[in-house]
């Protein structure tokens, strides 16, 4: 039997996010939550922190990744970690990834970028909200060691959003050389 052996999507360029890169973050942002009824994306008036995305998680000593598709260079997936309320917890935001590359590993991916660097800054404890309609988040999340908490916590925005709490503790050990 003769062909070619398979050939594996290639992986994304993972970089630090850019002020520049607010069109493809609203892009990939909205285009996800296009798929849950009743999500709606305004920018300005919920998410202003995506027109300017490296200065404002620097300003909150947080930091923003996002992965690129290596044939043309578009946003295939996006996450941030900042510290919550000045510290020591971290708070895992924004991850979103492009429905044609789910299943790859990227969000798990994007997930340990945050968790590297919260424990090296000393975060014991990374929590993140996520709506409750994003069922496939939910499901990385758990897979990943993150403990959904009681209770729901309603922002009365636009979406009506209703979220869970999750709760992962770091092993700060990870930093610790023999």
């Amino acid at each position: 039997m003769t062909g070619s052996a398979p050939t594996r999507p290639a992986r994304p360029v993972v970089r630090d996010g850019r002020d520049d890169d607010a069109d493809q973050l609203i892009a990939l942002m909205a285009a996800v939550f296009a798929e849950y009824p009743g999500c709606v994306l305004d920018v300005d008036a919920e998410e202003p922190d995506l027109r300017a995305i490296d200065k404002f998680y620097r300003d909150y000593g947080g930091r923003f990744w996002v992965a690129e598709h290596p044939g043309d260079g578009r946003i295939v997936a996006m996450v941030g970690g900042r510290p919550l309320n000045g510290g020591p917890h971290w708070e895992l935001k924004k991850l979103y990834v492009d429905s044609r590359c789910r299943g790859a590993g990227i969000g798990r991916l994007m997930v340990g970028l945050v968790e590297q660097e919260a424990v090296r800054q000393g975060a014991p404890v990374l929590e993140l909200w996520s709506d409750t309609r994003f069922l496939d988040g939910h499901r990385l999340y758990e897979r990943l060691g993150y403990v959904r908490q009681p209770g729901l916590r309603e922002l009365h925005d636009l979406s009506n959003s209703v979220e869970f709490h999750y709760l992962k503790r770091l092993d700060l050990k990870r930093l610790e050389t023999p």
